[in-house]
């Protein structure tokens, strides 16, 4: 079965949505600590990317019983977001992922290279 047939609600911790978007404070402090950040296109993006993956997305993951979240995904066509480096190179992502918190069904949308793998 495809999509996420339960109810789900956006984070509500705007943080979440900056930290993926690029030209944000929380994408330059991910740069700082991090060196790389995983940013969608824009925001446009990130929202068209969130509407495919609750209707058409995969749930992911071998053994996420012991994991918080569970996580739904789907690969696009074209590039969705970017890596971008703290050098300024960047590499495309045409994978999306939703993580939903197991507990309250609160969502937020993460641009990928792949599905996260569990074990």
């Amino acid at each position: 079965m495809n999509g996420i047939n339960r109810e789900i609600i956006p984070d509500p911790r705007p943080s979440l949505i900056n930290r993926h978007l690029p030209n944000t404070p929380q994408v330059q402090r991910l740069l700082r600590r991090e060196g790389k950040a995983h940013v969608f296109n824009d925001l446009k993006t990130l929202e068209q990317v969130t509407q495919t993956i609750i209707k058409r997305g995969e749930r992911t993951g071998i053994n996420d019983e012991d994991d918080d979240y569970e996580r739904y995904g789907l690969y696009f066509s074209e590039a969705i977001g970017y890596i971008i480096r703290v050098d300024g190179s960047q590499t495309p992502l045409y994978y999306g992922e939703i993580k939903v918190v197991k507990a309250t069904g609160e969502y937020h949308a993460i641009p990928r290279t792949s599905p996260r793998r569990t074990s």
